[in-house]
């Protein structure tokens, strides 16, 4: 009797441990990268002509520029332009609000600006603004999983080179002023792709020679408001690990024709252990049942 418990208990311990062992690999789970995002309230790139164009100033500025993978938020109220203007300090932008910002999480990336009563001012025109507008605000979203969205509004009135215009949508705004020059104007510009979006409130193609005196010839790009972003990389997920049940089969079958069926499978050592100490079990006691009748 001892003997047979003793079997029994073995043979028990062994196919049990089959599943244990196989149920221990588990899924693997790549992280995604984070997406991105950027923002700038006015970017400038402008060249400046003085003394009938024998002084050339590039004029290149970029208020309020911000770049994420991380948070980032920047304000300012005036950018400034050394040594246009007969020497002196030259205003380029005057505003009561000229925010950007730029934020990148794990769910997606969002950038937004916000200018507000924006005056513009180019060398050659200290008391006319190029353009003035009441508020516009520009914001680009790409959150993961989902389609990313750009857009620019207009509130308030916009004034280009002392004349008040209309913005449209989808067409350029011609401001054509005499003795003063034009501009063309480009109203809420956006562009998306299946991971990125795109947004430009306003783009200005300037063209200014006031009074053809060639004081100063400004010419070249003006853009308010952009914004970009990227969603996050989608990680790949595989499949988690199937876990099988041991194949055993009635006492008494060939074990050659299991073999051949399952070519070997994941829990065959089990099963031949499980057989080898049934073996070793049952000659034990064979030999303590000799030991008993001697």
């Amino acid at each position: 009797m001892p003997a047979r418990r003793f079997t029994a208990t073995a043979a028990a311990t062994v196919l049990a441990a089959g599943p244990v062992v196989l149920a221990g690999a588990g899924s693997a789970h790549a992280t995604a990268d984070h997406g991105r995002a950027s923002a700038v309230v006015l970017r400038t790139g402008l060249d400046v002509s003085l003394l009938n164009k024998t002084v050339n100033v590039p004029l290149a500025v970029s208020l309020n520029e911000v770049r994420a993978p991380q948070s980032a938020e920047r304000t300012a109220l005036t950018a400034r332009l050394d040594g246009v203007d007969g020497g002196q300090p030259f205003s380029v932008l005057r505003a009561d609000v000229a925010s950007a910002k730029a934020t990148v999480s794990e769910s997606g990336a969002e950038a937004s600006t916000n200018l507000t009563h924006a005056r513009i001012h180019v060398p050659g025109l200290p008391l006319l603004s190029l353009i003035e507008v009441g508020q516009v605000t520009s914001k680009a979203t790409c959150e993961a999983g989902r389609k990313p969205v750009a857009s620019a509004t207009l509130l308030g009135g916009v004034t280009v080179l002392g004349k008040k215009v209309t913005l449209t949508v989808g067409g350029p705004t011609e401001v054509k002023v005499p003795g003063v020059g034009e501009v063309r104007i480009d109203f809420s510009r956006t562009r998306t792709t299946s991971r990125t979006a795109a947004a430009s409130a306003l783009e200005l193609k300037v063209s200014v020679n006031p009074l053809k005196l060639n004081v100063a010839d400004v010419e070249g790009t003006l853009t308010l408001g952009s914004v970009t972003c990227e969603s996050p990389a989608a990680a790949p997920v595989s499949a988690p690990a199937s876990v099988s049940a041991p194949d055993i089969k009635p006492q008494g079958a060939p074990a050659e024709s299991g073999l051949a069926e399952t070519g070997g499978a994941s829990t065959t050592p089990f099963v031949v252990g499980g057989a080898l100490v049934l073996l070793a079990a049952g000659g034990a006691a064979v030999a303590l049942g000799r030991r008993h009748r001697s």
